[in-house]
């Protein structure tokens, strides 16, 4: 049997040893492994816990000692702090504080320090977050700060609490128990201030809401002061006018009703609007429910007899004041009011029928899509108004060879008719204005013919007015969405009125595609 020679048996103690030292290495990496992890799931359990305490701490100080608490807990430290700029004093202060001693926490909170006094200033200015764990060779330079807390910063990480665009302060952890502040230390830091941010804005915000509210609280109860006695101040002169216009109309019976009926009628209804403004004005001081006078009409009725009225003091002439009377009423009054039962996409059918005679001139496609609905019950002369002046305006925004679409369909609202044509489209800043009354989409020298159904035949823009009106008065509602085309994007772009002469075109699809209109009526059952 070979004898094991003392060389031999240093080399197997060697290798035994190495084998130990890998070992030992092993647990090293697998401890710091587990450290790491360890360190990830304190962080997470932190930010946890912080997450659910917000709605158990509706003041923001106990929110913010709350979790400067925690920060000390985890970071092992002697303290920390939520430090915030006073950007008009130039000064921070200390609304958030956990410190070992409780005297100290709470006498920190009356701390007010210049902002050069403080090394979060430096973090505030840069917006970059700070680690020093050799704060004793800054004593000298920060000793008003030492001098109001009562002790030294030895060590301490600060990161900056930002609000949206602007950095509003510093989270702060000091006085490390054992060992020296870390990135992981820093990274923590960093997560919490995102809470700590939105919770003093939102404190922010709640207290300005709160002191808007006090306001308007104050304001109302003006409002109401005046409104009642604006009410009470009305009660009288009311009265006292309308006996005066009726003893004023039987003195005025015997002469000619030319020379005073009409002034008087004019009289009578302002007088009615008053009693209906006073009735309201009633409502609102007991809080019942009261309906407004539909605006738009509302407000045609007075712009009527405003009219009238200045046209009497400069002409006097009856035959013109009826001529004027006349023309609104054909364009706004509608005289058959009595609802009647209408299957919309029957009524639809037939309305189109007749009018496509009116447009043979344009080679314009017309799709329908007529779904039968329930019937709506509406007087039938506003409705064939608003479904010609609907396919009108999008013939006349539609270039030769383009399409439209005439929609009549169900909804869970009730009945819906819609008109969509693949036309030039509806600027953006001109959509809103469509609907409010004389306004065109396009200058007067861009129309062409001003006749109807043509091309940019244009108008004067009170056919979606008198529309809106309807919707008013009978009950339905009216809206548009429009994409203007993309090849004329701006308002002195013009269509040439006929695909076949686009220059952008290839196709009638490429028409289709590039922009358009669809206006839509809902009715209600």
């Amino acid at each position: 049997m070979t004898q094991i020679t003392t060389y031999e048996k240093l080399e197997q103690q060697v290798r035994s040893l190495q084998r130990q030292v890998a070992s030992l290495k092993q647990n090293e990496v697998s401890l710091k492994e587990s450290a790491k992890r360890y360190k990830i799931a304190q962080s997470n359990d932190a930010m946890l816990r912080i997450s659910m305490a917000l709605p158990e701490y509706p003041d923001l100080e106990e929110l913010l000692d709350y979790i400067t608490g925690e920060i000390k807990r985890l970071l092992d430290t002697q303290g920390a702090l939520v430090i915030l700029l006073d950007e008009e004093r130039k000064e921070f202060f200390f609304p958030g504080a956990a410190d070992n001693d409780k005297a100290t926490q709470k006498r920190v909170k009356e701390i007010r320090l210049p902002i050069d006094s403080l090394a979060s200033a430096k973090v505030v200015k840069t917006g970059k977050p700070l680690i020093v764990n050799d704060g004793y060779k800054d004593a000298a330079r920060y000793s008003k700060r030492n001098h109001e807390f009562g002790y030294s910063f030895d060590n301490y990480v600060l990161v900056p609490i930002k609000s949206y665009d602007r950095i509003i302060g510093v989270l702060a952890a000091f006085n490390k128990s054992e060992g020296l502040f870390e990135n992981p230390d820093m990274n923590l830091l960093e997560m919490i201030a995102g809470t700590v941010g939105l919770s003093i804005e939102n404190a922010r915000f709640s207290d300005e809401l709160k002191h808007s509210h006090k306001e308007l609280q104050s304001l109302d109860r003006a409002k109401s002061k005046a409104i009642n006695h604006l009410s009470h101040e009305l009660k009288t002169p009311v009265s006292i006018f309308s006996g005066t216009l009726q003893i004023l109309e039987k003195k005025l019976e015997t002469l000619p009703d030319d020379s005073w009926k009409r002034s008087m009628d004019r009289a009578q209804r302002n007088l009615e609007r008053i009693k209906g403004l006073q009735n309201e004005i009633g409502d609102i001081i007991s809080e019942n429910k009261y309906e407004h006078p539909q605006l738009l009409s509302f407000c045609l009725d007075q712009c009527t007899d405003l009219l009238e009225d200045t046209l009497e003091m400069e002409i006097g002439e009856a035959k013109v004041l009826d001529r004027v009377r006349t023309r609104i009423n054909d364009i706004f009054k509608i005289k058959n009011t009595e609802p009647e039962e209408i299957w919309l996409d029957e009524f639809v059918r037939q309305g189109l029928e007749k009018m496509c005679l009116k447009f043979t001139h344009r080679e314009i496609k017309i799709e329908q899509v007529l779904e039968p609905t329930p019937s709506v019950f509406i007087a039938s002369e506003p409705l064939q108004k608003v479904m010609e002046g609907l396919i009108k305006n999008a013939v006349e925004n539609t270039p030769d060879q383009g399409k439209i679409k005439v929609i009549v369909s169900n909804q869970e609202s009730g009945p819906r008719f819609s008109v969509k044509d693949y036309g030039v489209g509806i600027l953006r800043d001109h959509r809103t204005r469509i609907f409010k009354g004389f306004f065109t989409t396009q200058g007067t020298a861009a129309y062409s013919s001003k006749k109807p159904f043509e091309f940019n035949a244009g108008g004067r823009g009170a056919d979606l007015l008198r529309m809106k009106i309807f919707s008013e008065q009978y009950n339905f509602s009216i809206h548009a969405s429009s994409t203007r085309c993309k090849f004329i994007p701006d308002k002195n772009d013009i269509c040439p009125g006929n695909i076949g002469n686009c220059s952008f075109c290839k196709s009638k699809n490429d028409c289709y595609q590039s922009g358009g209109s669809v206006f839509t009526v809902d009715f209600k059952i």
